[in-house]
């Protein structure tokens, strides 16, 4: 089942976690000052998880080639400076297929004397949350938009821990992220701009969640494809997700001929429905 919807003031709790504290009177788009035009859907577990299907064997390349035969040329490509923090040329583990969830944070214009831990408290809860973390689902990647926040950490090990507890298949990010050895260890799907080694509270604040947001010049819409492997970052519109696979499909080298034989258990490699 598909939900069109736009948001409002009571979608956004509804979708966009819990409260933010003092900032919640910022996000009543029930103000008619505020105005808000990219329209989006929210799509079934049950149809995010047939579409996955259809990406699985496909690479970024191959999904750019499916997007260029329908007429999107460069719609989707996302800018070469997003690229994964590791790889996995044996499993190809370091690739990430799956449908996006959305978060975007700004630089912050408040500034503090001193950040003692209730202030940092504080920070976390009311300014800088992570209210994102109840959309997550299997099958999604997590997409934050927190490009020009300076030298901001909005990803780190512990952070992209819990959420991959939550079902996320990785990460990516305009912005930056800390903690990299670790999230190297432990082999999380993560995809960034830049290190960075200061934390969120005096940095940045959370504008909003499942809001359509920018990455890498790229527009990414909440339901969205969201696909990246070592040639970085690609993503469908998801109205045209299943004409991209079909597109995409003849486009896949033997290597991924084969992933898709030994995934389908016979000997030849079915067309995306």
């Amino acid at each position: 089942m598909i939900f069109n919807y736009r948001i409002s003031f009571a979608m956004a709790l509804l979708f966009g976690g819990a409260s933010i504290g003092q900032n919640l009177a910022a996000q009543d788009h029930t103000d008619p000052h505020v105005k808000l035009y990219i329209p989006y859907e929210r799509y079934s577990q049950q149809d995010n998880e047939r579409v996955i299907k259809l990406y699985q064997d496909l690479r970024v390349s191959d999904v750019s080639d499916g997007m260029d035969v329908i007429g999107l040329a460069d719609v989707g490509i996302v800018s070469a400076d997003i690229k994964p923090l590791w790889r996995d040329t044996q499993n190809f583990a370091h690739r990430i297929v799956g449908i996006a969830v959305t978060a975007r944070y700004l630089p912050t214009n408040k500034r503090e004397a001193k950040m003692p831990k209730e202030t940092v408290k504080k920070w976390y809860k009311d300014l800088t949350p992570e209210t994102f973390v109840d959309q997550l689902f299997p099958g999604c990647v997590l997409v934050i938009d927190g490009n020009e926040d300076g030298d901001t950490r909005t990803i780190g090990s512990n952070n992209i821990l819990g959420w991959q507890k939550k079902g996320m298949l990785g990460v990516i990010t305009s912005g930056g992220l800390a903690d990299s050895d670790e999230i190297i260890a432990e082999k999380v799907p993560a995809y960034y701009r830049r290190i960075a080694r200061g934390f969120r509270p005096g940095r940045n604040e959370l504008e909003s969640v499942n809001r359509p947001v920018n990455l890498g010049g790229v527009l990414v819409r909440p339901g969205d494809v969201v696909m990246a492997d070592g040639d970085g970052v690609v993503v469908v519109p998801r109205e045209h997700a299943t004409e991209v696979a079909q597109a995409a499909t003849q486009f896949l080298d033997m290597i991924g001929l084969e992933r898709a034989k030994k995934r389908a258990g016979q000997n030849s490699v079915p067309a995306p429905k």
